[in-house]
C-alpha cells in the first residue's frame, strides 16, 4: 500500500479548478467523488498511527475543496505564534476556542428579538448562532468551500452583542456617542482579540486571521495582515457565506418567532411576497396542512428557497469571475456570494416588513424600552463608581478609558444579569413584567 501522501498528491493532480468552476461544482463528475474512505483509513492504519495527523487532513482539504476555497494549511496564521496541533487543523481549533469561550455560553441568556425569558421556544442569541452555523455549513459544502471556517465565523459573529438585542445595542451606542460609539460587529472582534482571557501568554482567543477577518463584516475595506500590503474589498468566500447565512436565519426565524408570539396575523403575512410564495408552495404539497404545523412548514420552505438561491447564484457568480484562489476572491470589487436579483429585492421588502410589524411592535418595544432604561442606569452607575466592575475590568481603565471599559462590561452581560445588577444598584429597582 502506498503512503497516504502519495495517494492524495495523485488525486490533487487530477483536479482542474477552472473546469471545476465552469461545470457548476458538479462533484459527481470528478474523480474526487470516487475517493474511497476505506483506502485512506487503511493507509493511515498501515502507518501504525491509528489516526490521521493534521498534515494528512490538510492534504485531503487540498484535494477535495475548490481552488478558491480558503485552506487551513494556507492560513495567514495567528497574531501570537503557536505550534500547530497534531491532529486538528487551524479552523477546527478556532471553532473549539469559540465554543468554549465564556462569551459564547452567555449567548444563551441574551435576547434575539423577544426578551429572553418570555417564551421557552423563542430564539436566543445562542440558538440563532447555531442556526447560522448550520446554514453556513450547508452552503459551504455545496460550493466546495471550507465548512470549518464558515462555521467558526458564524458561531462567533454575535459574541459582542449587547443584552436586550438590537434595542440594547442602540442604547449602548447612545451611551458611547461621544466616546467612540458601539457596534456589535466590532465588539465581537474585540471579544475574541482582547476580552476573553483563557490563555496565560496572550490576550483573547488568538484566532486565525481568516476568522477575525470574517468578523469584520460591513467594512468598506479590509486591512491586510502584514504592513505594506494593499487593503482589499472582500473577505474570503467562507466569510461571505457566514454573513449571508446570518441574514437568511434572522429573516426566517424572526418570522417564526413572531408567529409563535402571536403578533402577526394571517392577513399581514399574506402581504409579504416571500411568505406568500412559500405558503402557496407548501399548500400545493400538503393541502391538508393546518396550524401550528402549517407555518413551520412555510418557514422551512423559506429557508430552503433562500439557501438554494444563494448556492446556485453564487456558483454562477464565482464561475463568471474566474477566480482561482482565495487571494483572487479578496481582490474582487464586490462579494461573490449573493442572492439572485429577484430574491434580493424580495428580501429587502421582507426586512422592511419585519421592522414595521415585528421589531417595532408595541409588545416588543414596550418591554425592550424599559429594559434599556435599566441598561442606561447601570452604565451610568458604573461611571460614577467603577470599582463595581471588579478587579479584572478596572485594570483596563487606564489603557482603554473609563467609558470603553464600562461599555465592554455591560455589553458582555446577559439580560438576566443586567436586571439583577440593576436591582442591586438601585436596591429596589423596577421589575420588567413579561
Amino acid at each position: 500500500m502506498r503512503e497516504l501522501s502519495e495517494l492524495l498528491c495523485e488525486l490533487a493532480v487530477g483536479v482542474n479548478t477552472t473546469n471545476f468552476a465552469n461545470q457548476g461544482f458538479v462533484f459527481s463528475k470528478s474523480r474526487l467523488a470516487k475517493i474511497e474512505n476505506r483506502r485512506i483509513i487503511h493507509a493511515v492504519s498501515e502507518q501504525g498511527r491509528g489516526y490521521k495527523p493534521r498534515e494528512e487532513m490538510e492534504g485531503t482539504e487540498r484535494a477535495t475543496l475548490a481552488g478558491f476555497a480558503q485552506k487551513s494549511g494556507d492560513s495567514r496564521g495567528r497574531k501570537y505564534p503557536e505550534p500547530s496541533h497534531v491532529y486538528r487543523m487551524e479552523f477546527q481549533r478556532d471553532r473549539a476556542r469559540i465554543i468554549h469561550a465564556r462569551a459564547f455560553r452567555r449567548l444563551e441568556y441574551k435576547t434575539q428579538v423577544f426578551l429572553n425569558g418570555t417564551g421557552d421556544h423563542l430564539r436566543t442569541r445562542l440558538t440563532h448562532s447555531i442556526e447560522v452555523a448550520s446554514i453556513s455549513r450547508t452552503i459551504a459544502r455545496a460550493l466546495g468551500l471550507n465548512e470549518d471556517l464558515s462555521e467558526a465565523i458564524a458561531l462567533a459573529h454575535d459574541l459582542g452583542h449587547a443584552p436586550f438585542g438590537h434595542s440594547g445595542e442602540e442604547m449602548l451606542a447612545e451611551c458611547m456617542r461621544d466616546h467612540g460609539g458601539f457596534d456589535h460587529n466590532r465588539q465581537s472582534a474585540r471579544v475574541v482579540e482582547l476580552l476573553e482571557n483563557p490563555y496565560p501568554n496572550f490576550p483573547g482567543l488568538n484566532l486565525t486571521f481568516e476568522v477575525r477577518e470574517g468578523l469584520r463584516k460591513h467594512q468598506a475595506f479590509y486591512d491586510p495582515p502584514a504592513p505594506g500590503e494593499e487593503k482589499y474589498r472582500c473577505p474570503s468566500l467562507e466569510a461571505q457565506i457566514a454573513n449571508l447565512a446570518d441574514e437568511i436565519t434572522y429573516y426566517s426565524h424572526d418570522l417564526d418567532d413572531a408567529v409563535d408570539f402571536e403578533i402577526l396575523s394571517v392577513a399581514q403575512l399574506e402581504q409579504n411576497d416571500v411568505w406568500r410564495r412559500s405558503h402557496r408552495a407548501v399548500i400545493g404539497r400538503y393541502p391538508d396542512a393546518r396550524e401550528p404545523e402549517l407555518h413551520k412548514l412555510i418557514i422551512r420552505d423559506i429557508i430552503d428557497v433562500q439557501v438554494r438561491d444563494v448556492i446556485t447564484t453564487s456558483a454562477q457568480s464565482i464561475a463568471d469571475a474566474g477566480v482561482q484562489s482565495a487571494e483572487e476572491v479578496r481582490r474582487q470589487p464586490a462579494p461573490l456570494i449573493r442572492y439572485s436579483d429577484d430574491l434580493f429585492q424580495a428580501n429587502r421588502a421582507l426586512r422592511k416588513f419585519l421592522y414595521q410589524n415585528v421589531y417595532y411592535h408595541p409588545r416588543v418595544t414596550a418591554v425592550n424600552r424599559r429594559a434599556c432604561e435599566m441598561l442606561r442606569n447601570v452604565f451610568e452607575a458604573y461611571l460614577v463608581n467603577p470599582t463595581r466592575l471588579g478587579e479584572a475590568a478596572t485594570k483596563r481603565v487606564e489603557k482603554e478609558g473609563l467609558h470603553r471599559t464600562v461599555c465592554d462590561y455591560v455589553a458582555g452581560m446577559t439580560d438576566r444579569y443586567l436586571l439583577e445588577e440593576h436591582a442591586r444598584l438601585s436596591e429596589s429597582g423596577p421589575k420588567i413584567h413579561y
